[in-house]
This record gives C-alpha cells, structure tokens and sequence, in this order.
C-alpha cells in the first residue's frame, strides 16, 4: 500500500461497504488502538486531513492480524 492515500482511493475502498458501519482508525502498530474518525475534514496545503476524535480502546487482535501488526 502506499504511504499516500488519494481520496479517490480510499472512497474506492469504502463504496462497497455497508454505509451504516462504524468506522475507527487503527493506529500504531507498537501499541494497537482503534479511535474514533471526526466530522471535519480538513484541505490544506493540497492534503485533506480527516480528525481524529478520541481513543475507544485496543483494537481488537483479529483487526490485528488482518493488519499484520502481530
């Protein structure tokens, strides 16, 4: 995967999905949590940048090993 997500790539990824699913960003690897993604998205400087709204907890060990951070 490449380090730079485009918008239309991320929509490709997520247009297949069920719209009403919640969705968490996965961060670290070193130390596993899932937080929850914010309202405001963000264009500055020819980024779009999506909030991060607060830690929910560790992400779960089978979203672990789908990320191959095990």
């Amino acid at each position: 995967m490449p380090q730079s997500m485009t918008v239309g790539c991320l929509l490709r990824q997520l247009q297949g999905l069920d719209p009403d699913l919640p969705v968490r960003l996965a961060v670290n690897p070193d130390f596993p949590f899932a937080h929850y993604v914010g309202a405001d998205v963000v264009v500055r400087g020819g980024v779009a940048f999506i909030a991060e709204d607060g830690q929910e907890g560790y992400l779960p060990a089978g979203a672990c090993d789908a990320l191959v951070w095990t």
